[in-house]
Parts: C-alpha cells; sequence; structure tokens
C-alpha cells in the first residue's frame, strides 16, 4: 500500500470506531495513459443528410486510488479517481474528471451492521459539464458469507451547468441484495426509489387546465443481475427504470441489459469484453434533448467494447481497447454514433 493513503484511512477508522488501532491496512494505485483515435469527437447527432461527425485524436489519462483499513468492529473504504482528456483539434471537448467514494460501517454484533456512505462526481469542460453529489445511512444484514442485504436512505444533488434547468435534488431509498449460490456462482437483485425536484414549473398537460406547479419526478430502478467467476469471468444484468414526472414530456421507460466476460487468452493476454442493449419508450411522444441524453457520458447507450491487455513487467501492462457507443431517436431521425480506438498502458502499485 502506497503510504501517503495511510495518515488518511487511519483518521477516518480512529474516527468512526474503537478498532482502529488493531486495523489492517490494504491500498493500491493505479494509472492508465492512453492514446485514441475518436470517429466523433463532439459527439454530435446526426439526420444522414448532413455532414457525418469528424474524428480527431487524444491523450487520455486516468489516475486511482484505493484504499481500506479493517479493525475489529469497523472498516473505513475510500476511492478516488482523476482524470483528463485533451484532443488535438476539438480543444472544446477536453475534459476533466473526478470522482470520489467513501464508506464507513461498523458491526453490532456477528450479523447487523451500519454504516454511512457518500460519493461525488465532478466533470469539467466539454459540453455535458455537471456534478453528482450523494450521501446516505444503511443497514446490512449478513448471517453467513453467502448472503448480505443492504438497506439505504440518503439525498443527492445533480447539477448541469449546460441547462440548469435540468438540475434537481432529492431523497433516495434503494435495497440491494446478494446470494453466493456456491464459489463461483452468485446471484444479485437491487432496488431504488428517488424523488427528484427541480427549480422549474412543470409543463402543462394538454387538455388540462392547472395552476403550474415545479416539475417533481419520481425515479424507479429495479433488476437483478448474475455473476460467475471461473475460468472465464461473466456477468449479466438487467435493469428498468422508470422516470414518472408532473411535467409533460419529461416521462420515460427504460429497459437496458448488460454483460461484460473475461477470458486468459494464450501469450499471457486477456481480453476484456463489454457491451450494453438499452430499449427506451416516452409515452408521451416526446424524446428528451440529445443533450440530456448524454448526460449519462454514454454509459446509457447500446454499446460494446473490448480491449487485449498483456503484462511487460510484473506492474505494467501494454492495453489495445476499441468500443462504439450508438442511440437512435426514431421520431426525430436523429442518431448517433462513436467510436474509439486507443492504445496505452496501465501501471500499478499494490500491496
Amino acid at each position: 500500500m502506497d503510504r501517503r493513503l495511510r495518515p488518511l484511512l487511519l483518521v477516518l477508522a480512529t474516527l468512526w470506531g474503537g478498532g482502529a488501532r488493531a486495523a489492517e491496512w490494504q491500498g493500491s494505485l493505479k494509472g492508465t495513459g492512453r492514446m485514441l483515435a475518436d470517429s466523433n469527437a463532439p459527439r454530435d447527432f446526426s439526420d444522414g443528410v448532413t455532414a457525418g461527425p469528424t474524428t480527431d485524436l487524444a491523450l487520455s489519462v486516468l489516475g486511482t486510488a484505493e484504499g481500506r483499513g479493517t479493525g475489529e468492529r469497523s472498516q473505513v473504504v475510500g476511492r478516488y479517481e482523476l482524470g483528463a482528456r485533451k484532443y488535438l483539434d476539438y480543444a472544446n471537448e477536453d475534459t476533466l474528471v473526478q470522482a470520489g467514494a467513501l464508506e464507513g460501517s461498523l458491526a453490532l454484533g456477528t450479523e447487523w451492521g451500519v454504516g454511512a456512505e457518500g460519493h461525488a462526481k465532478d466533470r469539467r469542460g466539454g459540453s455535458r459539464a455537471y456534478s453528482d453529489l450523494g450521501t446516505s445511512l444503511f443497514a446490512e444484514y449478513a448471517p453467513d458469507v453467502r448472503l448480505a442485504l443492504r438497506v439505504r436512505l440518503g439525498a443527492r444533488r445533480f447539477v448541469y451547468r449546460p441547462d440548469h434547468t435540468a438540475d434537481f435534488g432529492g431523497m433516495e431509498v434503494g435495497v440491494l441484495g446478494r446470494y453466493r449460490l456456491d464459489r463461483r456462482h452468485s446471484l444479485s437483485v437491487f432496488g431504488e426509489w428517488g424523488s427528484r425536484r427541480y427549480g422549474p414549473l412543470a409543463r402543462p398537460f394538454p387538455g388540462y387546465v392547472q395552476a403550474p406547479d415545479r416539475r417533481q419526478d419520481g425515479a424507479l430502478v429495479a433488476g437483478a443481475g448474475y455473476t460467475y467467476r471461473g475460468p472465464v469471468k461473466l456477468s449479466l444484468t438487467y435493469a428498468f427504470q422508470e422516470v414518472s414526472s408532473n411535467s409533460f414530456g419529461e416521462t420515460a421507460l427504460r429497459h437496458r441489459l448488460t454483460g461484460s466476460a473475461g477470458v486468459r487468452l494464450p501469450w499471457n493476454v486477456t481480453l476484456l469484453a463489454q457491451g450494453s442493449l438499452g430499449l427506451s419508450r416516452y409515452p408521451d411522444g416526446i424524446f428528451l434533448s440529445p443533450e440530456i441524453i448524454l448526460v449519462e457520458e454514454d454509459e446509457g447507450q447500446n454499446s460494446l467494447s473490448l480491449k487485449l491487455a498483456r503484462p511487460v513487467s510484473p506492474r505494467v501492462d501494454v492495453e489495445l481497447s476499441w468500443g462504439i457507443w450508438s442511440t437512435r431517436l426514431p421520431r426525430n431521425a436523429l442518431s448517433y454514433t462513436r467510436q474509439v480506438f486507443g492504445l496505452g498502458f496501465t501501471w500499478r502499485d499494490q500491496e
């Protein structure tokens, strides 16, 4: 573990519980650098008539620090990421992204535990700059190593800088369950509901005459997942999301299927693959703007990504990657496609 992480974790564990003096420490540092070829650097939608998107080259760097301190009855886990992307021609798409998460938990006997968690993500630059903050309290039940249930209650604040009418805040409640069938197979279920309050007034529904209220949405997410850990690592997750709004045109329903796989190939090469399929429906017949769709940074679209990695030393891997993201808005004939090719390395220092 990098010594620079130890003082921070020691202070946090000391504040959280009395088992800090007997704490065991784990931590890691990792850095990744890549040269990228982006087929749609400005992330433009196309109608099939005007000129298509423009390719640009970019340099991407990402640093990650993780740490864990475990005491007799308490535990503190922290993670911080700092990433940047610099384009050759499209300087307006240069981005700086920071993300962090911190969780502290305290065991109450052998089966129950309580804790607090917080996360933050801040994206600067480009046309999709935003900040996403959240914090919650949770209770966890884990009678054995196979089963774990967690219930949480928290608050979230989202700020979208290009269009502040999309800013919202509100309370959230969620549940997560994991069950380990055996050493290789495990199942999970999850659900979350949040109340989102916006600043602008709600758009009235056609045919209804009523005093305007502030826009308010209810966001529901529910799903299940399966994980296999053996010679091949596999995971498959299905999620359903419903955003119900009192503002006309803002209600949306989404189905999303995500899968990933990892396998070791000859010559000590590892292949990692990840793909997702999404289906969205807008009951009011109005599609949200492309800018709002892209707030999810491509993860909310149909996608496929592949990465080949091979170690060249005990701490350095060389990587070759490719990914494609796409979505289509059939009502207004707009489509979005983006491919990214990458070549780089990852360095790690782990205890």
